[in-house]
């Protein structure tokens, strides 16, 4: 009986990973001209233009906070005033991360309340460090700083949310 539940909540848990991960993929395929560009996802669907934007904006707060003054040259660009800027990349939007944390909690076994807490607290979370990445990026770039341990900035990212993923795992 244990072997099934596990069983399922494998299949629930990639179902659901891959589901949320390769239909980002297939969302931004077909939101970026050329290819298979489609006008209708590209102008309701596409999501992670949205969260490049959230993060670009929660990057803008954040360094603003610490007296720097930012612009953004287009819908990929951070910059500051004066100063060099960042490229978000959909590699930087976190969404192989977000896919393992809310594919996680759809695929456990709790309460709808408490998934969608802890999907919406965990993303929010995740959402955060990203911005502070970005911000931290944004200001070494400028001030010309070394990165820790000679770790791309991904890399370290990567540790990092997991780090976080897997304390929250253990609260819940």
């Amino acid at each position: 009986m244990q072997r099934n539940h596990f069983i399922l909540y494998l299949i629930k848990f990639i179902g659901a990973f891959c589901l949320l991960y390769f239909g980002t993929k297939v969302i931004i395929g077909l939101t970026v001209p050329g290819g298979y560009y489609s006008p209708f996802v590209a102008a309701y669907l596409d999501y992670p233009a949205i969260l490049r934007s959230s993060l670009l904006n929660g990057t803008r707060l954040l360094v603003a906070i610490f007296g720097f003054d930012t612009y953004m040259r287009d819908a990929y660009r951070i910059s500051i005033v004066n100063g060099r800027g960042v490229y978000i990349a959909y590699s930087c939007l976190g969404y192989g991360l977000l896919s393992f944390w809310i594919a996680f909690f759809f695929a456990n076994r709790a309460s709808l309340s408490k998934k969608i807490k802890w999907i919406l607290i965990g993303s929010a979370i995740i959402w955060l460090i990203n911005v502070i990445r970005i911000s931290l990026v944004l200001i070494a770039y400028n001030k010309q700083w070394d990165i820790p341990l000679s770790l791309e900035h991904h890399t370290l990212f990567n540790i990092i949310v997991y780090a976080c993923i897997f304390f929250m795992i253990w609260i819940f």
